[in-house]
């Protein structure tokens, strides 16, 4: 990318049961202002790379402004190939693979029509390992999953400093 991002967006998504209640979290960091952004909603029956792709979307929803730098972090290499590797090829081929029907073609066109917006490099993060914006959006995923098996309300919405 060449430059330092404006925004890093960390994200992650998972799965109790697969399929089963799912949910995902998101924060923004602007890195000039030093201030956050978190995100987290969820779905009573989805899956576990449905919830990882939702929350690239909605990190990339949630800028306001286009032509921003922005690094997303993921500990999803399913979320980071289709994004940096498969993507182009699946778009040129009609959103269609060689040997059959593409799962969550929804899904991969709106992150193709949100990526467009900006330029955005991927890095791989893994999971559990003590990464804070990680740890955070996994929390964040997990507190949505909580409300949806109470019957609450999955989503939040919260702004703060990084």
């Amino acid at each position: 990318m060449g430059t330092e991002a404006q925004v890093i967006a960390y994200t992650d998504g998972g799965c109790r049961g697969n399929p089963g209640i799912g949910a995902w979290g998101v924060v923004l960091v602007n890195t000039a202002k030093g201030s956050s952004r978190e995100l987290a909603g969820g779905e009573r029956q989805t899956t576990n790379n449905r919830m990882e792709m939702q929350a690239a979307i909605e990190a990339l929803k949630a800028l306001k402004v286009e032509g921003l730098t922005v690094l997303i972090r993921s500990d999803s290499k399913y979320l980071i190939q289709c994004c940096q590797e498969w993507l182009p090829g699946w778009k040129r081929n009609g959103w269609k693979k060689k040997d059959g029907p593409l799962k969550n073609v929804d899904l991969l066109q709106e992150l193709d029509r949100l990526l467009a917006r900006h330029r955005v490099r991927w890095e791989w993060v893994a999971g559990h390992s003590g990464d804070r914006g990680n740890e955070r959006c996994d929390q964040l995923a997990n507190e949505s999953m909580d409300r949806l098996q109470r019957g609450d309300d999955p989503a939040w919405d919260q702004r703060g400093v990084w």
